[in-house]
């Protein structure tokens, strides 16, 4: 007789759980995933998907534009957010049917509903208990609203921005991670005045500086209000506004506002203190490198444990979990040279150390640098430059870092990801034959190079 129900149990269908759960189910072991919402997570549903959705949408309105630099006679654009918002539902609707698919197709059994755990073996769902050999936790994130006087009653969040039932002529986004400078770029572009706020004194952290110095000007030519060192106190309704106060008594008026201030792990009343399973001050479980919880029988992958919260990351995760504890092969993540991209207008993507982590760790380092305007533009008219970045070793000549801000960054900046995993070096992309015309031949034609500065600067 089986002594639990279950081999694995998963406890949330985003892409890292329907990852491991479907790796499993193919291998022959008894899963089941519960999922108390929609499958594929906050990536299908409110996440990346939806977001690329919008962000090709907003960027309909400055290719339009465009259009007439080139001989096309458009007429005036006008734009149904209800029509957007009804599309993108469908295609999260027949990526929901995907999920089911997949996981099915992998003798995977989906069960609905909100999972507790009751012990090291057992969860519940909706009165249901369940016992396995090894429980997952794959629950994701969640979007986290300040602590600031109004905020929960006069804002929306990132989940709630994809279901407005009409957009504001006005919005305030605050915050100055990606998610901030996404949604102010794609209701910017979508007809919407937008303001930012952001307390720091530049926004992105993490990325370099240079990008973003660079994205920050490229937004404000696009009609964005950009605010920096301006942190919100509270939010009043005062009738059809809002009103947002921040320090110094100063204030501004909206009709909307969206908090884009950070997720936090969604791991809250799952019985997890209950049992023991270390955490820290935020919520994200704390793993070894095979993601095993202090608890030998609870594992943890993706936004819901402290690494990098991105998607790609939690199906590798995944698939690492499924090879140490299905497959007999110990397998650990890396998380060195991931390729990013903030999907703002113009994008921004990014691959390997920033100028200044790369001066902290090895000293002064060669820098290469290129700004320009698009091709594409000297038609169109458009004042949209892009900017390019190289950092490389001056003793071993290793590229150590490749940055873009501009049209198509995310598509090149993948490709050079192989490259700096590769260990490539500045001669060899210098004896890269060009690709003419294109702005990926920037990366390997630049040659004037200055030496790195030192210190980051606070964010």
């Amino acid at each position: 007789m089986q002594r639990y129900d279950y081999d694995l149990f998963t406890i949330g269908a985003g892409s890292g759980g329907v990852r491991a759960s479907r790796l499993a189910g193919a291998s022959g072991a008894r899963v089941a995933v519960a999922e108390e919402r929609h499958l594929g997570g906050t990536c299908v549903n409110v996440g990346c998907v939806p977001k690329k959705l919008f962000v090709y949408a907003a960027h309909f309105r400055e290719d339009i534009a465009d259009a007439a630099g080139y001989g096309w006679k458009v007429e005036p654009p006008t734009f149904d957010w209800a029509t957007l918002v009804r599309q993108k539902d469908k295609e999260i609707e027949r990526l929901n049917r995907v999920y089911d698919r997949i996981l099915s197709n992998a003798g995977v059994e989906i069960i609905d509903g909100r999972a507790t755990l009751v012990d090291p073996h057992t969860v519940e769902v909706d009165g249901q208990r369940y016992t396995a050999e090894k429980i997952l936790i794959a629950t994701g994130g969640t979007p986290e609203t300040p602590p600031i006087i109004g905020a929960e009653e006069h804002s929306f969040t990132s989940n709630g921005a994809f279901y407005l039932k009409e957009l504001p002529k006005r919005l305030v986004v605050v915050g100055g991670g990606y998610i901030a400078i996404e949604f102010a770029g794609i209701f910017a572009n979508l007809g919407v005045d937008v303001t930012l706020l952001y307390r720091g004194h530049l926004f992105l952290r993490g990325f370099d500086d240079d990008l973003r110095s660079f994205l920050a000007d490229e937004m404000c030519e696009k009609g964005i209000d950009v605010r920096m060192n301006a942190p919100v106190t509270a939010l009043e309704r005062d009738g059809a506004e809002i009103v947002v106060r921040l320090d110094r008594d100063r204030e501004l008026r909206t009709d909307a506002v969206m908090m884009a201030t950070g997720r936090r792990p969604a791991t809250a009343k799952m019985g997890l203190e209950k049992l023991g399973v270390a955490m820290t001050g935020r919520g994200a479980l704390v793993v070894d490198d095979h993601f095993r919880t202090s608890v030998p029988s609870i594992f943890a992958i993706g936004d819901a444990i402290d690494r990098v919260a991105l998607t790609p990351v939690a199906i590798l995760q995944g698939a690492a979990f499924h090879a140490t504890q299905f497959a007999g092969k110990p397998t650990t993540v890396s998380y060195d040279n991931i390729p990013t991209a903030v999907f703002s207008q113009p994008p921004l993507a990014s691959v390997g150390m920033t100028e200044h982590a790369a001066h902290n760790k090895y000293g002064e380092v060669d820098v290469y640098t290129s700004t320009f305007r698009p091709m594409k533009h000297t038609l169109s008219g458009r004042k949209e430059r892009t900017y390019m970045k190289l950092i490389a070793h001056p003793q071993t000549d290793r590229v150590l870092g490749i940055h873009m801000v501009g049209a198509d960054a995310p598509e090149i900046i993948q490709s050079l990801a192989v490259a700096i995993q590769c260990k490539a070096t500045k001669a060899q992309f210098d004896a890269t034959m060009a690709l003419h015309p294109s702005a990926a031949e920037e990366f390997v034609t630049m040659r004037q190079k200055r030496s790195s500065v030192e210190a980051d600067r606070p964010g």
